[in-house]
């Protein structure tokens, strides 16, 4: 008989996840003379609800339920300008996106990925990232764009 397994609790108000992404969003794009449209800025909220990271058609599905738009094109242009502009990430392995927890910063992406929970830690390591691109460059290969992603279980997860 399989032992139950209690879901891990994680303690942890969103709401102050997404007020702060979106006036960093306000702050950034007043900066750069850029429009933070009604839709643009829903989709922030809606990538900044929890700290998994949601898919394009994830994202589709709340905007349709919400009358804000049902055309991908319209959707991807959103997350394209969010991911040009520093707002949030892509996560390769999950054809997914998450938000950014240094926005506007010039930084490349390390993220812890739970296998069980599905959250998405953020981590800022310039010593990583100067490893890796002295790596590179001793083999002739110069580093443009670096995201690592590492799998495995988040401490509230192991806890559980």
């Amino acid at each position: 008989m399989k032992k139950a397994v209690k879901a891990p609790v994680h303690d942890h108000d969103h709401k102050h996840c997404i007020a702060d992404a979106l006036a960093a969003a306000e702050k950034l794009c007043a900066a750069k003379g850029l429009r933070f449209t009604p839709l643009r800025r829903r989709v922030l909220e809606l990538v900044w609800a929890s700290h998994k990271p949601i898919g394009a058609y994830a994202l589709l599905d709340a905007l349709r339920s919400e009358d804000m738009g049902s055309a991908p094109p319209t959707v991807y242009r959103a997350l394209d300008f969010l991911i040009d502009n520093g707002l949030i990430h892509r996560i390769e392995r999950m054809n997914a996106f998450v938000g950014c927890s240094h926005p506007g910063e010039a930084h490349r992406g390390f993220f812890l990925i739970c296998g069980e929970c599905g959250n998405a830690e953020e981590l800022q390591s310039d010593g990583l990232a100067d490893t890796i691109a002295a790596n590179a460059s001793r083999r002739g290969f110069a580093a443009r764009d670096m995201t690592l992603e590492v799998t495995g279980t988040c401490s509230d997860c192991r806890r559980s």
